[in-house]
């Protein structure tokens, strides 16, 4: 073994500081409790980033698919059916749904705000599970006609219950002799949908295929298809497949093009809070060394003893080296297993700090999602831990090595 009996037993005895030696103690568990609490903030916060990424991309992807294929300003896609099923023929491609989109008035009683209006049929909105599942609680056998199903927070907004009737305003409206007249419709709210992401919910209405080609005007025609693929990796591959097979009359786009900005400023900000915070760890480590350093001077008569009994300069540095490695292992042990249950109940631990606080610490109207989410990626938390081991037995070196050097005729001529 590469440890010998003889050196775990002093390790530690060493560990265990008496009374005069109380102040080594004290940086002895600062150092403890700074690694503990660096790889628990650590693994807490990626996994936080992990797992605001991923609902975030979830729920876009849920709602929106892909890749979208706009048709030209002022030329919808008339023949829609077959293009869909040409696009559903494409290796990869698990759905492609038409709809019609466009940016509408919304009035109830004097409440009035701007929403995006998506026209898809039921059937289309229960293929998707995402929207299948934010609709969950609506009767889907009712979505016909002139019914329309609301965002809740949009609806929350506006002072809007099921039953009620909206008003949709369009400024494309019908040319008369007096000028463009407003396009001016009221529809029924049958249920309001919640897909757990703020920017959907409060400001999305959907309404039935149909009734979105009556109110636009686009008889038997859609201005967008949404397309889903079955893996994100076929990204693009897939993209160049649908740019061939449309050739240059519609314009295509992907998720990551529309999402661009606000997923890279996501990345930036994950990667500066792994380096922010690998720090902390960084300065326990430093304590790590100045408890040990303090340690060996301290030990200076019993490391002479030692040497005069027979102890090598390798069995006092590995001596010194085991209480350095101690408070590394078990530190990084304790932080791991903190950082594991506190991503296992981070909503909860929210939720009680919200009642004691009196305040709302995750607002959904500014990070999007109603609920704090954490996704733990194993990759990420042995990479916590590597890192946390390696400062650790980084800092023990210096101090052990410096031990093994202690001359026993020096110090013991000033004992």
């Amino acid at each position: 073994m590469f440890f010998s009996k003889f050196e775990r037993k002093m390790a530690g005895r060493y560990l265990r500081a008496r009374r005069r030696e109380g102040f080594i103690s004290v940086i002895t568990g600062f150092a403890f409790t700074g690694i503990a609490l660096g790889v628990a903030t650590l693994i807490i916060v990626m996994s936080v980033m992990n797992g605001f990424r991923h609902e975030l991309l979830g729920r876009i992807l849920g709602i929106n698919g892909h890749i979208g294929i706009m048709a030209p300003s002022g030329y919808p896609f008339n023949n829609y059916q077959r293009a869909v099923e040409d696009i559903e023929q494409i290796e990869h491609i698990t759905l492609a749904v038409p709809m019609i989109e466009n940016q509408l008035l919304v009035t109830a009683g004097k409440s009035a705000e701007g929403a995006m209006v998506r026209g898809i049929s039921a059937e289309d909105m229960l293929r998707k599970p995402a929207l299948a599942q934010a609709v969950e609680k609506v009767d889907m056998d009712y979505f016909a006609d002139d019914k329309v199903i609301m965002g809740i927070r949009l609806a929350h907004k506006m002072g809007v219950v099921e039953g009620d009737k909206i008003t949709l305003l369009s400024p494309n409206g019908k040319v008369t002799a007096f000028g463009t007249v407003p396009r001016m419709k009221s529809y029924q709210v049958i249920g309001f949908f919640d897909s757990g992401m703020y920017e959907y919910d409060a400001n999305f209405i959907f309404m039935p295929l149909a009734a979105a080609q009556v109110y636009f005007g686009l008889p038997g025609a859609v201005t967008n298809i949404d397309v889903t693929i079955d893996d994100d990796k076929y990204l693009e591959p897939v993209r160049e497949a649908l740019e061939r097979s449309l050739g240059g009359g519609a314009y295509i786009y992907d998720w990551k093009q529309s999402n661009a900005a606000f997923f890279n400023a996501i990345e930036v900000e994950r990667n500066v809070m792994f380096i922010i915070l690998t720090l902390i760890i960084l300065v326990a480590a430093f304590n790590i060394i100045t408890g040990l350093i303090m340690l060996v001077k301290d030990k200076g008569r019993d490391i002479a003893v030692l040497r005069t009994m027979g102890a090598t300069k390798g069995m006092i540095m590995r001596i010194f080296f085991m209480d350095g490695a101690f408070i590394g292992v078990v530190g990084t042990a304790l932080g791991l297993v903190l950082g594991l249950l506190f991503c296992e109940n981070i909503e909860e631990i929210r939720q009680g700090l919200q009642t004691l606080l009196g305040r709302d610490l995750f607002s959904a109207e500014v990070y999007f999602l109603s609920k704090l989410p954490a996704r733990v990626d194993m990759t990420e938390v042995l990479s916590v831990v590597g890192i946390s081991l390696l400062l650790s037995f980084a800092a023990t070196l210096y101090p052990s090595w410096r031990a093994a050097r202690f001359d026993p005729v020096e110090a013991l001529r000033y004992e």
